[in-house]
């Protein structure tokens, strides 16, 4: 049997799979600060809020950015914070965006779903 992941507060079968998961190479580091990073969740596992900041900065005081928006993802069973939603992963398109700037904010990318290792438990 397939190892799976667990919600580490109620022990609910997340449905995610190793087969989805970013490799650690991955350009955006996928499995930076005690997180794994996955390219598809099953969303009829999770609820999902919207965190937007747009500040400077320097005035918040977890930086991941100054203009991203990032989602929670919330255990459904038991509302428990598991990760959260990015909009950094790999372009949707090749080339180059619809200015013809290059590389940007311009071209459209998949979601990355960054879950915390600490609310993931392991099972076989």
């Amino acid at each position: 049997m397939a190892s799976g992941y667990r919600c580490v507060n109620c022990g609910t079968d997340l449905n995610l799979s190793a087969a989805h998961l970013f490799p650690p190479s991955a350009y955006f580091e996928a499995g930076n600060k005690g997180t794994i990073s996955f390219s598809w969740v099953d969303d009829s596992k999770f609820r999902y809020a919207k965190e937007d900041k747009i500040r400077p900065f320097f005035e918040t005081i977890n930086y991941w950015g100054i203009q991203r928006r990032r989602t929670k993802i919330i255990c459904d069973a038991c509302g428990f914070l598991v990760g959260f939603i990015y909009d950094d992963g790999p372009p949707v398109m090749r080339g180059i965006g619809q200015f013809g700037m290059g590389p940007s904010q311009v071209i459209p990318r998949r979601p990355r779903y960054r879950f915390k290792i600490k609310a993931l438990a392991i099972s076989s």
